[in-house]
């Protein structure tokens, strides 16, 4: 056993990332680690096997063996952290993927925070649009849990290196389909992940996803945001290696300049603008088609109507660059007109493009500016915050430099209101510009401040004190001293309140700018140094001299042992044009003596590297002491000796020209590299906005297609909504005409079977209760509502009934249940009936005789309508029975 993991561990690595055996792979992986961690840079052979195929990395991450991936993954970051970039390009395309389906899911916790550690050194080392670009996919998955473990990785990626690194967009428009998952976990991730962007870009993050979030989503967000909102702004945890080379760089300079590179970076941390996560729009197919027309017409509510129009295409965060000429002309036009309320829509419409364009709207500043500001005449209110709102838009998208000009021109206004509203708007530039004024600017804005303050207005006064006191705290206390000089006391203190108060965005840059000078001339000292290095090439032909410096002693090699040779060696120097150099001489005068060693030392007197060779050769001199007079005569020949070698000053190996053009081919070259730069970084640019138009262009067919299926689903529904309206409509109809048939059949059956009308009140029983009050209502009544329609019913339904029926039910008991029935009110006849029959039981037993010598019964009622209502009834019967027969209803016996 021992001699086979002896085995493995001689195999190569390459060979040993894919054994079959999973303990071989787990100590080829731990073996790679290390090596890794002693490599001396990036450049050791030790990396060139894993990047020359990334493929085996991809294995390691997704290696079977849990224990095996573990350590596979702690090797990629030990790859990646001392690899270097070329490591994360050439294999992240290979291992994003196996991460984030077996690594950030996984159920060992180490292994989860070693693949997120790997993800932020594939930000750290290359940017993170490769890497966001491959995590978003991932949001799609079936399993809830990598969508889970995705989001959370999304998480840490932006708490580490912020919204300035990593583009927050794609994953906003990604949000509102997370929300919508149906497990719950991933959904509490999306919102840890909202909460974490809102912590970076605020309320400007809502412009893109929050609308499609369902209002109790919102809710709780809100209820998030709220301790978020305490928080003070955050700043980047986790820096880029393009960034740590930048503060490394700077740790020098930050020392010199007092800590300014710190201050850069904390610079970088701001709130993100609503404009810079908002996609452009083309505002210019929008724009209705007779707005050209329409915008001339002779009515100015036609003209209003149209900017009306044309505001609500043109007021969106952002829009998508191109030719809005004619719109700005025709805008500027209407800033002459007669209605101020055209006026007014346009001001807005200037207004909405300059904010949406930013940038790109300085180039129509010159078309627009001066009419909006030749129409600040205007008193009213409402038209001068509205102007005011569009030259401040103007000025958003330029600078004070380009604005300045016009701004001091309309100052001098004849118009007081123009002068006035003037005022203010070069104030509000003051505040908001983020450059300093130049020198000239700043005399010229202070000369026109000063002359305000001898306005006649208090307000144009006021006005001039706050420009003063607003530029002095741009500009420092110590610039402005000089403008300030001839102002009395009174004056000077407004304009310190001013200054006191005023609240600015700009530094004063001329102090930041004087370092780069003093930074600048050690590379000159660099290039001065190399032309004495070429120059005394030429005067050094003894070998035996390595240093630069004591060439020139070496032309006269037969003299150099005797003393009287020095005086030679400083003469032959001045004559072989070895003191071009104008600032030589005087230290040609002070080291002539020291044996000759100062000619050498004229072309580059700067240099302190050749003084210990002088002290080394000084005491060559002194065997020679009778001669420092002689030493003293040179001196005379080389003052007028420099009128002589302008002609010899040629380098020994180059020429003149030769050496300009060298140096022009070397600024050449730089050009090149520059524009080169310039390229890839436009090129990539390029690749980035088409990959986010062909997202968006994906995602707008989607859109459109979710559109057209729900357009078409409504329609349907439309469509058998109506039919079912049209079937509802025809069924009622025809239950209508059922109902009218059956009320004429029925009215036809009541006319034939009705009897002649006659006086009924004889042959009708009439019932009276204990008080001698009727309970059927009266006579008239009663026959007014019975022969008609009620007793036809009755007849009708008693036509059905068989003769037999009607023999056993033939007594007096069924006639005059007969006679209750045709009552209208079937409680009243069920009452009737009742109480009736009960009265009649009681009333044969007590009769009595009444005033006519009648019989009556106890309550009054005459004995003889017992037998009249019996004759009715069988009169009733007869007359049945004989319809029946005319009929042919009766039945057959």
């Amino acid at each position: 056993m021992a001699d086979q993991e002896e085995d493995f561990s001689s195999l190569p690595l390459p060979d040993r990332f894919v054994h079959k055996n999973w303990k071989v792979r787990k100590q080829g992986y731990e073996d790679a680690a290390k090596e890794f961690e002693k490599t001396p840079d990036e450049s050791d052979p030790v990396f060139r096997p894993f990047i020359q195929d990334p493929g085996l990395w991809k294995g390691a991450v997704a290696d079977s063996n849990v224990a095996a991936q573990q350590e596979g993954i702690n090797a990629l970051c030990s790859f990646l952290k001392f690899g270097g970039h070329h490591a994360c390009t050439r294999s992240r395309n290979s291992t994003i993927s196996p991460i984030v389906e077996k690594g950030l899911a996984s159920t060992r916790a180490a292994t989860k925070q070693s693949c997120l550690e790997a993800l932020l050194l594939y930000v750290e080392l290359d940017k993170a649009d490769p890497i966001i670009e491959d995590l978003l996919p991932a949001l799609s998955n079936k399993q809830p849990k990598i969508v889970a473990a995705t989001l959370a990785a999304l998480t840490a990626i932006y708490h580490a290196y912020g919204v300035k690194v990593v583009d927050p967009k794609p994953v906003l428009k990604a949000l509102p389909k997370v929300f919508g998952h149906a497990d719950k976990n991933v959904r509490a991730e999306a919102s840890n992940l909202v909460v974490e962007l809102y912590r970076w870009l605020r309320e400007a993050m809502k412009t893109l996803f929050w609308n499609d979030l369902k209002p109790v989503q919102q809710q709780d967000l809100e209820k998030l945001f709220e301790g978020v909102k305490q928080e003070p702004s955050p700043k980047q945890e986790r820096l880029l290696r393009s960034q740590q080379a930048v503060v490394a760089a700077s740790a020098v300079a930050a020392d010199a300049d007092g800590g300014e590179g710190e201050d850069d970076l904390d610079e970088g941390t701001g709130e993100v603008d609503t404009f810079d996560l908002a996609e452009p729009v083309d505002v210019l197919s929008q724009v209705p088609k007779d707005f050209h027309e329409n915008i001339t017409s002779t009515k100015w509510k036609d003209r209003k109507e149209t900017l009306d129009a044309l505001f609500a295409v043109v007021n969106v965060d952002r829009i998508k660059d191109g030719p809005f000429d004619e719109i700005i002309q025709l805008l500027a036009k209407c800033m002459k007109d007669a209605n101020i309320a055209v006026v007014t829509v346009a001001a807005n419409c200037v207004e909405a493009l300059a904010k949406g364009l930013r940038k790109g709207f300085a180039k129509y500043r010159s078309r627009i500016m001066a009419p909006i500001m030749e129409r600040l005449k205007e008193k009213k209110q409402s038209v001068a915050d509205a102007l005011g709102s569009a030259l401040d838009a103007v000025f958003g998208s330029t600078s004070l430099s380009d604005c300045l000009e016009e701004i001091l021109e309309f100052l001098k206004h004849k118009n007081p209101q123009v002068k006035l509203e003037t005022l203010k708007f070069l104030i509000r530039c003051l505040k908001t510009t983020r450059d300093a004024p130049s020198k000239p600017e700043t005399k010229s804005i202070a000369d026109a401040a000063i002359k305000l303050l001898t306005e006649s207005s208090e307000v144009t006064r006021s006005g001039g004190a706050e420009i003063l006191g607003t530029l002095m705290k741009i500009m420092s206390e110590r610039a402005m001293n000089p403008y300030l000089e001839g102002l009395d006391d009174i004056r000077k203190t407004k304009i310190k309140e001013y200054f006191d108060v005023a609240q600015v965005k700009a530094k004063d840059k001329p102090k930041p700018v004087a370092p780069p000078p003093k930074a600048a001339p050690p590379p000159q000292k660099k290039m001065v140094t190399k032309k004495p290095a070429a120059g005394l090439k030429k005067s050094t032909p003894r070998p035996s001299t390595p240093q630069g410096e004591e060439p020139p002693p070496g032309p006269i090699p037969p003299k150099s042992t005797t003393g009287r040779s020095i005086p030679s060696k400083l003469t032959g120097p001045s004559k072989s044009g070895l003191a071009p150099p104008s600032g030589g001489l005087k230290l040609q005068k002070r080291l002539a003596g020291p044996g000759g060693a100062a000619p050498p030392n004229l072309p580059s007197p700067k240099r302190n590297i050749s003084s210990p060779t002088y002290e080394e050769e000084a005491p060559v001199p002194k065997l020679a002491l009778g001669g420092r007079g002689l030493a003293g005569r040179p001196l005379g020949k080389p003052i007028s000796a420099p009128l002589e070698p302008a002609t010899p000053a040629v380098p020994p190996g180059i020429t003149a020209m030769e050496r300009a053009e060298l140096e022009e081919l070397r600024a050449e070259k730089e050009r090149s590299q520059k524009a080169m730069e310039d390229l890839r970084i436009e090129k990539s640019k390029f690749a980035s906005q088409i990959n986010e138009l062909q997202n968006q262009n994906a995602q707008l067919i989607e859109d459109h297609t979710r559109d057209v299926l729900s357009i078409k689903a409504k329609e349907t529904q439309l469509v058998r909504a109506r039919s079912d309206a049209e079937a509802a409509e025809q069924t009622v109809q025809k239950q209508q005409r059922e109902i009218d048939r059956l009320k004429r059949e029925l009215s036809r059956a009541v006319r034939a079977t009705s009897p002649p009308p006659h006086d009924a009140n004889d042959q009708i029983y009439r019932d009276t209760g204990m008080n001698g009050s009727a309970h059927h209502p009266p006579l008239d009544r009663y026959n007014s509502t019975m022969t008609s329609r009620e007793i036809g019913y009755e007849r009708a339904r008693n036509y059905m009934n068989s003769p037999s029926e009607e023999k056993e039910n033939g007594s007096l008991e069924t006639a005059q249940q007969k006679v209750g029935s045709r009552s209208p009110p079937r409680s009243y006849s069920r009452d009737l009936s009742s109480s009736g029959r009960s009265e009649r039981e009681g009333a044969v037993g007590r009769t009595g005789v009444d005033d006519r010598g009648r019989e009556v019964s106890a309550n009054g009622e005459p004995v003889e309508s017992w037998k009249r209502a019996a004759e009715v009834t069988s009169q009733l019967k007869a007359r049945i029975e004989q319809m029946k027969a005319r009929q042919g209803l009766s039945r057959p016996q």
